[in-house]
């Protein structure tokens, strides 16, 4: 379906000064791209993004590890465990450049229609569109999706597209979407990210059952292999509809794309070494600094990058379950807080490679800092006398002393005025006379020299605490629930953050089960805080209001913040080529590929050592 050119309703608003006049789909021209703010930097036409080479070979696999099980192919549902990577069978109706803050390029959908208003959006799927058994992606299975995916999927679906008041067909292949009067800028960009489903393929299935199934799909790979808990293997599909389109020219190159399971991050890495994995993503700063050291890097057959990372670092932090009464005073969790050394972590452990991270945006303009700018403290006025005073009054970072000592004593003065004393060497409430102990969940063994530590501190106070490690589905199953008191918990953050905020901090999903409100969050200025981010309809806007929300949420003391990188470890055997410079914001191994000559060398080499 085609559409003409602005007509007189949005002229006669500009002419005359006033509002315009509700603009319809015949007076909104079709673009092939959205950005979050002004334009897109691709115009049209353009033939491949500018990291991926469109002359790249087409062949070879890449190996990596998965740890843990798995037990389910459905990504989308609250049971199972998933398998990793499937999201490489499925479309979306947009997808980003990741050499852009926020911008968004057709792929199922080539063109798109955005009222000026931002009250709606259209999407033209492509004619040529189609899933891995030939039938044609249409509107319905857009509508499908949606309606599955927010009714029956992970509550994340529903929290990311909350403000969504109709979806409809237009026609075959256009869909119109109605958006509620929030004023969420990145809504019409993020319905561009929604993963397209078979509408006919689910006809008589059951969506929420856990499945082995290869389930199918419209994107580049689908599923080859399933062994479940052990390996999952895609396959490059041969007749991709979209592998001309220009966001995929030159990408999705690598033939096949395994899974290995390895039962934690120790046996991978051997594995890696002995030549069984092509590539490593390393979390570890011990095995950066001293485990590569072995006659494959020496030979040149292995080679480490460090690239660097355009997004905020995000927060990785013990995350306290506000579900359980010991952490509903804030003073606790303070206090807890102080018995975390990091520069004592950093300096033994991590080889002073890490910075603390204190922002839940660090590494990024929206982190709070000092004190509240005017804009800031205009943001939160409406709410002092809900906020602690020091929210208003004294800076950001937290001053906390440097040395260890003085911070214990000062969490036991914490910890006397929240009502605790130590009794025969443990912290005893005086009141109910309940000792105070924690124990933190892990499913990696890696973690656990990392968090002894923290325990160590902890018992100079009193506080009795433990470390559970349990396997993946078993600490899948108690996150669902909520069953624990502390994980090492991520809430990783974009450039330009939004509805995905409501999942991370709101009341509304407290206690839905599965969704990424890991503290237990329900505080009513904090949603509100959300909805002001989510709302921002300028760069200024919601800097301002990502430092408003980072503030609030640090004066919570909800979590310990770790510490950060501010690049991406990847170790890999040295058979894959790509482009550079990397794309700004994203690291895309989809425009990496295979370089033939150099894996017969490599596999001639493993063979005859």
């Amino acid at each position: 379906m085609r559409h003409a050119a602005p007509g007189l309703g949005l002229l006669l608003g500009a002419l005359l000064g006033g509002p315009a006049l509700a603009a319809t789909p015949t007076e909104v021209p079709t673009v092939h791209g959205l950005a979050l703010y002004g334009k897109p930097s691709l115009p049209a036409g353009f033939t491949h993004l500018p990291h991926a080479d469109p002359d790249a070979p087409v062949g070879g696999s890449l190996i990596r590890s998965a740890i843990g099980s798995f037990d389910s192919t459905n990504p989308f549902i609250i049971r199972g465990t998933p398998a990793t990577g499937l999201t490489e069978i499925y479309d979306t109706l947009l997808t980003q450049n990741p050499d852009e803050p926020f911008s968004m390029y057709g792929l199922l959908a080539e063109g798109v229609r955005l009222d000026p208003e931002r009250q709606w959006i259209e999407f033209d799927l492509h004619p040529e569109a189609r899933f891995h058994d030939g039938e044609p992606v249409t509107a319905e299975d857009v509508i499908f999706s949606f309606e599955t995916l927010t009714e029956r999927g992970q509550p994340f679906y529903a929290a990311y597209y909350a403000d969504v008041v109709d979806i409809r067909a237009v026609d075959e292949d256009t869909v119109h979407v109605d958006l509620a009067d929030s004023e969420s800028r990145e809504l019409p960009l993020i319905l561009g990210q929604l993963p397209i489903l078979p509408a006919h393929f689910w006809e008589d299935r059951d969506f929420e059952a856990t499945t082995r199934d290869a389930l199918l799909g419209s994107g580049p790979y689908r599923i080859a292999t399933v062994d479940p808990g052990r390996r999952i293997v895609y396959e490059r599909v041969p007749d991709y509809w979209g592998k001309d389109l220009p966001v995929n020219r030159g990408r999705h190159n690598i033939e096949r794309l395994v899974y290995d399971y390895y039962r934690d991050q120790t046996v991978a890495l051997e594995a890696f070494k002995a030549g069984n994995l092509d590539m490593r993503i390393e979390s570890s700063a011990r095995n950066w600094a001293t485990a590569y050291d072995f006659p494959a890097l020496t030979e040149g057959l292995v080679k480490r990058l460090e690239v660097a990372d355009g997004q905020p670092a995000g927060m990785q932090a013990y995350v306290m379950n506000l579900r359980r009464d010991k952490f509903q005073d804030v003073r606790v969790r303070e206090a807890l807080n102080l018995a975390f050394d990091f520069e004592w972590l950093n300096r033994n452990l991590f080889y002073g490679a890490y910075e603390r991270t204190r922002s839940y945006f660090a590494n990024s303009g929206m982190a709070a800092d000092g004190l509240p700018s005017e804009a800031e403290r205009q943001m939160l006025e409406p709410y002092r006398q809900s906020l602690p005073d020091e929210v208003f009054s004294s800076p950001l970072p937290i001053e906390h002393p440097d040395e260890l000592r003085p911070r214990l004593a000062r969490a036991l003065e914490l910890l006397d005025e929240a009502g605790y004393a130590v009794r025969n060497g443990v912290m005893t409430h005086r009141d109910s006379g309940a000792p105070l102990r924690l124990e933190v969940l892990l499913y990696d063994t890696q973690f656990e020299r990392v968090v002894q530590p923290l325990l160590q501190n902890l018992a100079k106070l009193g506080i009795e605490g433990d470390i559970r490690i349990v396997d993946v589905n078993q600490y899948l199953n108690r996150l669902r629930s909520f069953d624990f008191d502390m994980i090492v918990g991520s809430f990783p953050q974009s450039a330009n953050p939004g509805n995905e905020q409501r999942d991370f901090w709101t009341s509304e999903f407290a206690d839905v089960p599965q969704s990424r409100n890991l503290i237990g969050l329900s505080e009513p200025v904090i949603d509100d805080l959300v909805e002001d981010l989510i709302a921002a309809d300028s760069r200024q806007a919601l800097d301002t209001a990502a430092q408003a929300l980072d503030r609030v949420l640090r004066w919570g003391f909800y979590v310990i913040p770790q510490w950060h990188l501010g690049h991406t470890r990847i170790a890999l055997w040295n058979k894959f080529g790509w482009q550079e410079p990397f794309p700004e914001y994203n690291l895309d191994l989809h425009a990496w590929w295979v370089d033939p000559r150099r894996a017969e060398e490599i596999e001639d080499r493993q063979r005859n050592r």
